[in-house]
């Protein structure tokens, strides 16, 4: 398809819940009370109550078995039109990013003309799983056509079946956790303590700031009683930080509780739509989505598990003809300060993107006054499914607020996957870049 034939995708704007730590505020709300708390505030601030949306796609991470129609059951509990497709997904922490550019393929190519992407989490309502013993003699007592043959089927049970199974985010196939292959990370690429440390402070400074100078006030809506994030920490100190030990290498590690994201509970919306359908609802445009990309590392065999984001921005820049350094801000999802400084300084690495990224020079340095200025996700919190949604309202709303001309995105994800974007702003991209054109023509 040439770009001729592709129309351009509008980001309008989104809203989400406040994020809060897990077992606090949200400690009695499922996935199902968030999501739909979070629609109901993007129908109420785009006059969408009754209206029908072509494609509502998204998800959670953390799900019970009951959530497998999550999407729908969401929409029908909204006050959009009840004809309204709910289509239910998951890529790990990248959902609903990805999910939008789902979306925003079939809009640019005449398919649909809007849709919303999604996505929520929370680890207070994790599921709880009984052994898999267990579950066949509950399995075998429910088909049972007596109670004698019901009780048999527990004959021989020991008390050690009825121990449950938590919930378990390990990686299946190295059996470690996302912060200790980040820890292996800090140390390959010999990222310090203290840098850390200052970009965790960062990030709540600039998030507290968000909040105090009104940026997030159409962004949050309130949910059970709560009317901003609760991890945020206005009064953050960076020698207080300096006193906390490391979680994932308690002897030589260098990451903490607060130079990560914490356990968090939360959902997020994005609604994008085409040109024509955003001016027939009167809804302003805030910025097009033109490009994305997903990629994966092979972690298992010692890449690190969370550096995928530097192959999807390679990949995307080269498809776009753009270089790193052509941005007017940077989203870089903060899933531990250690997984962005080692991005930062891959991309900068002239080994690493002559072996890796299969480039003949370096990516170089980013100006780090444009990298996650409204604060980031180790102020805000990761619910993983709704962060996506949360980074794409953000930057649109930056590109639209200021009048910036492009935006980059990165996501890392669990399974050493990544997701990117590029976002242009309204009053640069009526042509697009020569390499946007280029690219779709091709």
């Amino acid at each position: 398809m040439t770009n001729a034939n592709l129309r351009r995708v509008a980001v309008l704007g989104g809203v989400r819940t406040p994020f809060c730590r897990s077992h606090t505020a949200y400690a009695e709300l499922s996935n199902l009370d968030m999501l739909t708390t979070a629609l109901a505030g993007l129908a109420e601030r785009f006059s969408l109550e009754g209206m029908h949306i072509d494609e509502v796609v998204g998800g959670a991470v953390v799900t019970h078995a009951k959530d497998w129609n999550l999407a729908r059951e969401a929409v029908i509990g909204s006050p959009l039109a009840a004809t309204t497709p709910g289509i239910t997904m998951m890529q790990a922490c990248g959902t609903s990013l990805q999910g939008a550019l789902g979306i925003a393929a079939k809009i640019a190519s005449g398919q649909i003309d809007c849709g919303i992407a999604m996505g929520s989490d929370t680890t207070s309502d994790a599921p709880i799983v009984v052994q898999k013993k267990l579950a066949k003699r509950l399995i075998e007592a429910s088909r049972a056509k007596s109670w004698g043959k019901r009780l048999a089927a527990f004959k021989g049970m020991s008390p050690a079946e009825l121990a449950p199974v938590p919930p378990d985010t390990r990686e299946p196939r190295t059996g470690l956790g996302m912060g200790e292959h980040c820890e292996l990370m800090a140390k390959e690429w010999g990222i310090s303590r203290a840098d850390q440390d200052l970009l965790a402070y960062e990030s709540h400074r600039k998030a507290a700031a968000a909040y105090d100078d009104g940026f997030m006030d159409d962004l949050v809506v309130p949910c059970a009683g709560v009317f901003r994030d609760n991890n945020i920490r206005e009064d953050i100190s960076l020698e207080k930080m300096a006193e906390l030990k490391p979680v994932f290498d308690k002897q030589n590690g260098t990451i903490t509780a607060a130079n990560s994201t914490p356990l968090t509970d939360g959902a997020a919306t994005v609604l994008l739509a085409s040109e024509e359908w955003a001016d027939s609802k009167g809804i302003p445009v805030q910025a097009y989505l033109s490009l994305g990309r997903t990629s994966a590392v092979d972690y298992v065999e010692g890449e690190g598990l969370l550096m995928a984001p530097t192959v999807a921005v390679s990949d995307l820049l080269q498809q776009a003809g753009l270089a790193l350094q052509d941005f007017d801000y940077y989203e870089v999802h903060e899933a531990f300060a250690a997984q962005v400084l080692a991005t930062l300084k891959a991309w900068e690495s002239e080994e690493y993107c002559r072996v890796r990224l299969g480039r003949d020079t370096p990516l170089g340095p980013i100006d780090r006054s444009k990298l996650n200025i409204e604060g980031s996700s180790i102020a805000i919190g990761h619910p993983f499914a709704a962060t996506g949604a949360r980074i794409l309202a953000v930057l649109a709303k930056l590109l639209h607020n200021r009048g910036g001309k492009r935006g980059l995105i990165s996501v890392c994800t669990a399974g050493g996957m990544g997701v990117a974007a590029i976002l242009e702003g309204v009053g640069t991209s009526n042509a697009a870049d020569a390499g946007l054109n280029e690219s779709a023509e091709q």
